[in-house]
C-alpha cells in the first residue's frame, strides 16, 4: 500500500482528482479529460502511476465517464461493496494505494460484460509508441 500523507496528496493532486481519488467524490458527466479520449496508450493511477487500463478495452458507454471492459489485470483493482446514495454498486479502487477510481458494473460489452466506469480525475494517461488514435475523434 502506498505510504503517501493526505497533505502529500494534497500538495500533488488538483482539487478535483484529489477529491475524486481520496475522498470518493465523482466529476461531473462528460466533463473529464478522458470520457471521449480515443489515443492508444495505458491509463494509469493518478496517484500511484499503477497501470489500470489498456485504450483496447475502453469502450464508448454513453455515460460520459470513460468506461472499460477489462482491468490491466485483476491485481490492480481491488472491489468493495458501496450502498452510499440509496444504491447497490461495487466501488472499485486501486489496489496499490487505495485510491477510489470509480465503479464496476455488468452492462458491458463482451468478453467481460463488464463496465469499469472510472472517474477521469484518477487517471493519467501514456500513448503508446506512434500513439494513433483507436476511434475517430
Amino acid at each position: 500500500m502506498n505510504k503517501k500523507t493526505d497533505q502529500e496528496y494534497k500538495k500533488s493532486l488538483s482539487d478535483i482528482q484529489y477529491r475524486v481519488t481520496r475522498e470518493a467524490a465523482t466529476e461531473r458527466p462528460f466533463s473529464g479529460e478522458f470520457w471521449d479520449h480515443w489515443t492508444a496508450g495505458q491509463y494509469r493511477c493518478i496517484c500511484c502511476d499503477t497501470p489500470l487500463f489498456q485504450s483496447s478495452s475502453k469502450f464508448d458507454a454513453g455515460c460520459g465517464w470513460p468506461s472499460y471492459n477489462a482491468p490491466e489485470n485483476n491485481e490492480v483493482i481491488t472491489e468493495i461493496r458501496d450502498v452510499s446514495h440509496g444504491m447497490i454498486r461495487t466501488e472499485v479502487r486501486c489496489t496499490a494505494c487505495d485510491a477510489h477510481l470509480g465503479h464496476v458494473f455488468e452492462d458491458g460489452p463482451q468478453p467481460t460484460g463488464l463496465r469499469y466506469c472510472i472517474n477521469s480525475a484518477s487517471l493519467a494517461f501514456e500513448p503508446s509508441e506512434n500513439a494513433a488514435p483507436i476511434k475517430a475523434e
